[in-house]
């Protein structure tokens, strides 16, 4: 039996994504349902990985496979493909196994020629229609498979509507179109050498291919790397009977929502246009209408596609996206997934749903992307200064949250001043596929045209980047960087102020106010905290982030990095002092002014966290970080430091390192100058009992030793640590409970884990480290270099943001497993960047350790992630 290649839609089902893609699936289920679906095909996501192992071709047997399922849709339709009486014509889409928006290609009314449009317009007995479907098809195809600019057809038809002064593509005649397909098959000859292929199974080869291609242009490789897609997933291609929503006044296409994707409101969501095919709706080229106008317009088609909302609805146990064609006043579907909406509706739409009864919270709790909920951290406008504030033009409010910056009109002018650290706005008539960095570095995004599923809309609910877009008050003249709204011009670099809540535009720059859990965000983090296993801690330094923290549901402080606190300006001169010191009893004196600044640090932080666990680095970084490098600064620091230039130049040159990050740092310091870490621990030690005096809450002390990878060296400091805090502890005649543990960043640390056990209370993962070790590339030099490794595919990912599970991670189980042998009670926790990361918490989940922590802002994220961790694994067993 050969491997199948290809399924008729009624053989697959909505279990299939993997295989069939998301569309596919959708459209397989669909079928099955019932549901008034156009027939047709689906070549599988392993027919493009094929694709592309061997060498950019189709291979034979998935051909016949196509040619097979294409002779059985012909005699499902009565209609043959390339037949001038009676032709087939179809539309070929792309579909990934998640949903990507714009991102890929499409090619509709495949199957015209010179011969079947002459047919069509017979058999429609609509001339104008079928010259309309034929000029539609020039273009996308030459567009999408021969990539010919599209902007070269726009101008012809242009050209030719204000010759004759017309509005709309919808007041051309027959004639008139048939002007249009001879200038746009001319164009093509031009552009190619050779006339418009006539042959519909060249077509057909060609737009499958072509497809299969879009899997790896650079917008989708761009927005795979933002969504943590694989590059070996590859993309599915769906051949459907096309359905034609451009026959005339009773037809029409849409897009809707089972539920509002922007407040998760429970009613239907979307647009329609009469007598217009599919892309004239997501492309915004015409303002489509309210689906709540269809009532009107097509009763019947209203009562029809209502009902199947509903159905869809609870079939998925999820808010749907469809889209839909209206031929001739006969509904059609195609297509349905689960929709994109910004996180105020997911949080509304899950609660809801478990008060439906549709869901139970579990299942709930999976209805939600982490990553989303980023979004409700976002600033709002400050009410007061908003009261006083005018709006100059109002657009579709298409993503909530509030943005304030300096205009920019194309991505790589927004992506280069946001890398000089502006706050970014990005202008465009409307975005497409192409803009998706410049969209994401922007806090907000205005766009004069386009609904609300436009490009641009989609996209910014998916980031929850604010958006306002068919702000069609405001002219944009993108040559001379500039816009206009009546007689106010806005130039490039001018601050304006856009409401993705309301549409509202502001020619002023409008302060933001931080966002609080509350509500619907309340109740759903609650459920979270039921489900989840792991705790969540954060990383912070100072008590302001771990107010912060606190505030977001941190339950203690995973990592707090002392020399954060030496870099402020009263601080530095101590510590320079120190630093250069030459004689230990110089060394002391310096430290002795340290104390108590780090002491008094270190009660912020108890304070704040009221008991909750606290885990104290020592200090880390090598120390020439905390010295001048320019010659003019060093002279400046030794007049301050009543030493001569060349003293203070000599300590900075020997101070100097080849490599920094493996260099002289963390517990090499300790060992080095064991001072150092005596006046950390004693700080530590004394800022513990007075706060547990003063304020009566239980502390116990963590104190964590970095960079360790020999049992002897973790020794060596932990005796210092125990001997210092034995000493206060009887100076102070209060006994507290302390512990000593050690960050893994070192693999020899993780490969000897069950020896380091023996003297370490606790493990904390160091992921950056860990991960900048393992691969042995500086976080800080690979950004040179990693483009070239994404473009190659040789990683999909950063390994810095998502944790690398089959090397890191193995190193991370490992130590664990080894760590827990020894000692059965150790605590294991993660405190790099991955510890924000919900894939990688999904791991640290299923490795059983005991925390996360991560940065502040990041903990609600992280709190979901974990319950999400625990109810997949729960399932799974």
């Amino acid at each position: 039996m050969a491997h199948k290649y290809v399924y008729f839609f009624g053989e697959g089902d909505g279990s299939m994504k993997e295989l069939l893609g998301g569309k596919g699936a959708g459209l397989a289920e669909m079928t099955r349902l019932g549901l008034p679906v156009p027939p047709g095909f689906t070549i599988t996501t392993e027919a493009c990985t094929r694709y592309y192992e061997d060498g950019e071709v189709i291979g034979e047997d998935i051909l016949e496979q196509i040619n097979e399922k294409l002779a059985q849709l012909e005699q499902v339709n009565g209609k043959k493909l390339g037949d001038p009486n009676n032709p087939l014509l179809v539309s070929v889409r792309s579909g990934a196994r998640t949903s990507m928006p714009g991102m890929m290609d499409t090619i509709l009314n495949l199957g015209l020629n010179d011969e079947t449009v002459e047919g069509l317009a017979k058999l429609t007995n609509n001339e104008r229609f079928a010259y309309d479907s034929y000029r539609r098809f020039i273009q996308m195809f030459s567009d999408v498979v021969m990539g010919i600019d599209k902007n070269k057809f726009e101008k012809i038809l242009d050209e030719i509507k204000e010759a004759k002064g017309y509005k709309y593509d919808t007041d051309l005649t027959a004639d008139d179109l048939k002007e249009v397909v001879k200038r746009y098959k001319e164009l093509y000859k031009q552009e190619k050498g050779e006339d418009f292929p006539q042959d519909p199974k060249v077509q057909l080869m060609e737009a499958v291919k072509a497809v299969f291609r879009s899997w790896n242009n650079a917008r989708a490789i761009t927005y795979r790397r933002l969504n943590e897609i694989p590059s070996w997933w590859g993309t599915a291609v769906n051949v459907q009977t096309m359905v034609f929503g451009n026959m005339g006044n009773d037809s029409g296409t849409g897009v809707a929502f089972t539920r509002n994707p922007s407040t998760g409101e429970k009613e239907l969501y979307g647009e329609f246009l009469m007598n217009a095919q599919g892309e004239d709706v997501v492309a915004g080229i015409r303002t489509p209408q309210p689906i709540s106008a269809l009532k009107e317009v097509l009763p019947h088609v209203y009562e029809q596609f209502a009902d199947i909302a509903k159905k869809l609805e609870q079939h998925y146990k999820d808010m749907q996206d469809m889209e839909f064609t209206v031929e001739r006043g006969k509904l059609y579907m195609l297509q349905t997934r689960n929709g994109k909406r910004t996180a105020i509706a997911a949080l509304k739409i899950a609660i809801d749903m478990v008060d439906e009864g549709l869901l139970t919270k579990e299942e709930a709790i999976l209805k939600v992307e982490p990553k989303q909920l980023d979004q409700l951290l976002h600033p709002m406008f400050d009410e007061k200064a908003l009261k006083e504030a005018k709006p100059v033009a109002k657009g579709l409010p298409a993503s909530p949250g509030a943005a304030c910056g300096m205009v920019y009109f194309t991505a790589e002018d927004a992506v280069k001043a946001a890398k000089e650290g502006k706050k970014v706005i990005l202008v465009r008539t409307e975005t497409s596929p192409e803009d998706i960095e410049g969209m994401y570095v922007a806090q907000g995004i205005l766009t004069a045209r386009g609904g609300m599923t436009s490009h641009a809309a989609v996209v910014a609910r998916g980031m929850g980047t604010c958006c306002v877009a068919g702000c069609g008050d405001i002219k944009i003249n993108e040559e001379g960087k500039y816009f206009t709204v009546g007689d106010l011009t806005i130039k490039e670099g001018d601050y304006i102020s856009i409401d993705g809540s309301t549409g509202y535009v502001y020619a002023q720059a409008i302060p933001t106010v931080e966002a609080a859990i509350s509500g619907d965000f309340a109740t759903f983090m609650a459920w979270a905290d039921e489900l989840r296993r792991l705790k969540v801690r954060a990383n912070a330094d100072v008590p302001r982030d771990a107010k912060k923290a606190a505030e977001y549901g941190a339950e203690g402080i995973g990592l707090c990095r002392t020399e954060h606190m030496f870099f402020d300006e009263d601080r530095i001169p101590a510590m320079r002092e120190m630093i250069i010191s030459k004689t230990e009893e110089q060394r002391r004196k310096a430290l002795a002014k340290l104390l108590p600044m780090q002491k008094s640090d270190f009660k912020g932080l108890y304070e704040t966290m009221e008991g909750k666990p606290v885990t104290i680095r020592l200090l880390d970084p090598p120390l020439h970080e905390f010295l001048p490098h320019e010659d003019e600064e060093i002279a400046e620091l030794a007049k301050e430091m009543g030493i001569t230039f060349d003293e203070l130049k000599a300590t900075v040159e020997s101070l100097k390192e080849f490599n920094p990050m493996l260099g002289h740092r963390g517990c090499r310091l300790a060992v080095t100058y064991p001072e150092i870490a005596e006046m950390q621990t004693r700080a530590i030690m004394e800022a513990a009992i007075e706060v547990k005096q003063e304020k009566g809450h239980t502390i116990v002390a963590e104190i964590m030793i970095p960079l360790v990878g020999e049992l002897k060296e973790l020794k060596y400091v932990k005796d210092v640590i125990v001997q210092t805090a034995e000493e206060v502890i009887k100076e102070k005649g209060e006994r507290i409970e302390y512990h000593v543990g050690t960050m893994i960043e070192v693999p020899r640390a993780a490969l000897t884990a069950d020896e380091i056990a023996k003297e370490a209370e606790f493990f904390s993962f160091g992921t950056n480290d860990l991960t900048q070790m393992t691969f042995g590339f500086s976080r800080d030099d690979a950004g040179k270099f990693l483009n070239a490794y994404y473009d190659k595919k040789i990683y999909d990912f950063d390994p810095f943001q998502h944790l690398d599970q089959e090397g890191v991670g193995k190193l991370v189980k490992m130590a664990a497993e080894l760590g827990r042998s020894t000692r059965p009670d150790i605590k294991l926790g993660i405190c790099g960047e991955h510890g924000g990361d919900p894939s990688s918490i999904e791991f640290c989940d299923a490795v059983g350790l005991d925390y996360v922590s991560c940065s502040p802002f990041r903990v609600p994220i992280a709190r979901l992630a974990a319950a999400q961790a625990a109810v997949k694994h729960k399932q799974a067993k």
